[in-house]
């Protein structure tokens, strides 16, 4: 008897759970999600985790897919050991440096590795941060420039007034927001239909002994394209000799700063060249590590005046602090971490090796769709970009709309500046972009392209 009650409450059980997935699979329960369109107020009631985790799953399920997702530079994917590693340590906030000591000892390791992938000669002497991307790192750059040169106007007597940041159109909106938040003025070289990077030749018209620096970017969001730093380096060397201005060089190396080190270590744009004062780089780019997670790199600390570098004590131990963002995980750094031992030079150089040879793969079958221009064909930089060279039959923003109806994210969009009449697309060939998927996005082009022309001329 005893044993027809236990199996009889068994199979009750077996069958309420099997009843409860079988719900949750076919939305058979009608409190199986929430109406989440109905949530205009803080919740009053408490629910039910796995009816939340439901509702929040199925809402989520709407994005794109990150693989097909063309559009980013950030990274998507990590090892599992990596995965592990982050969620370890997601409920530690790095800024609580006196209590968690390691991490600024993994901050100040990664710095230095770095610096030494960035060629500076002594990479010891380096001085720099981990950030919650690029955007902060590229703030605090500029930031230590504005304070130096306040610095030295004040030695000497002179106005603090009026200071200016010149960079090129082409730059990343952080930039322009610098300006924009830190009253400064924004001396922007334009980039036109023929010319997608700074044109040294505008330099002279901007520059004065009110600039701040100089901002260059090598690996472009709109092109993918390189300033040529080297060039505007010996221009300013001249000017330093003969008209004893003295303009720093920041580079925004958010893309390319993870890339050129290991695919084309020849390419002068780093500490070698000696007005390079900083450089940022993005860990969650091509650093292969989830976002958010940038670098800030100096040439030594004297780059970074000490008004800018707080001194803390409230949260357990002094500590200095020399960030715009407070609190933050310490998981992405230590993910950084992680990825720096797992692949040394050796790793990275085939991981970043094997991502310009699809990139080019890329390129190349691209431009075999007649009505493609390739702007840049992925030799050098892992982007392929490209306008049409007939915008009657259709445009680039039909085609990125075609290309998402299918689940593909390959964003269209207009140049720049006095390039704006240029509309571009661009794909962003990340190292989880394989063959395979590279093969089935050119078949998709091709066939959306072909889709397109039969339109027109169907219409016609």
């Amino acid at each position: 008897m005893k044993f027809l009650i236990s199996l009889i409450s068994f199979v009750t059980i077996v069958f309420s759970i099997t009843a409860n997935q079988m719900s949750s699979v076919y939305n058979l329960s009608h409190d199986n999600v929430l109406p989440v369109n109905t949530l205009s107020s803080f919740p009053k009631k408490i629910l039910p985790s796995e009816t939340v985790y439901q509702t929040i799953k199925k809402e989520l399920s709407l994005n794109g897919k990150p693989t097909l997702n063309l559009a980013t530079f950030v990274n998507t994917e990590m090892e599992p050991n990596a995965n592990k590693l982050m969620n370890e340590n997601l409920p530690y906030n790095y800024i609580d440096l006196s209590e968690y000591r390691v991490f600024p000892e993994i901050n100040e390791r990664c710095v230095k590795m770095i610096a030494d992938l960035f060629n500076l000669k002594n990479p010891e002497k380096a001085y720099g941060t981990s950030t919650i991307g690029s955007s902060e790192a590229i703030m605090l750059a500029l930031l230590a420039a504005k304070k130096r040169w306040q610095i030295e106007r004040k030695k000497n007597g002179l106005s603090i007034e009026h200071p200016n940041i010149v960079f090129t159109a082409d730059v990343h909106t952080c930039w322009e927001k610098f300006a924009n938040y830190f009253d400064v003025e924004a001396r922007i070289i334009p980039i036109d239909d023929k010319m997608f990077v700074m044109d040294i030749k505008e330099v002279d018209k901007l520059i004065d002994e009110n600039t701040i620096a100089a901002g260059v970017v090598v690996g472009t969001t709109f092109t993918g394209s390189n300033d040529n730093v080297k060039k505007l380096n010996d221009h300013l060397l001249n000017l330093k000799k003969y008209k004893n201005i003295d303009i720093p060089i920041h580079v925004d190396a958010a893309s390319a700063g993870f890339v050129y080190p290991f695919t084309s270590p020849d390419l002068l744009w780093d500490f070698r060249l000696e007005q390079v004062k900083s450089i940022n780089a993005s860990g969650h780019k091509f650093g292969l590590v989830y976002p958010g997670i940038g670098w800030v790199i100096f040439k030594n600390k004297s780059m970074v005046p000490d008004e800018l570098i707080y001194k803390i004590n409230y949260l357990g131990g002094e500590m200095e602090n020399f960030s715009i963002n407070f609190s933050r995980s310490a998981s992405n750094l230590v993910a950084q971490y992680y990825n720096f031992l797992r692949f040394g030079r050796e790793g990275y150089t085939k991981i970043m090796k094997n991502t310009i040879t699809n990139s080019s793969y890329l390129g190349k079958a691209l431009q075999k769709i007649r009505n493609f221009e390739i702007i840049n064909d992925g030799t050098i930089f892992p982007m392929v970009c490209f306008r049409l060279k007939d915008e009657t039959k259709y445009t680039v923003f039909e085609l990125s709309d075609k290309l998402r109806q299918q689940g593909w994210i390959v964003p269209a969009y207009t140049l720049p500046s006095k390039a704006k009449n240029i509309a571009v697309m661009r794909i962003v060939v990340r190292p989880i972009i394989n063959r395979t998927l590279i093969d089935a996005l050119y078949t998709a082009i091709s066939s959306v392209v072909k889709s397109l022309e039969n339109q027109k001329i169907t219409h016609s």
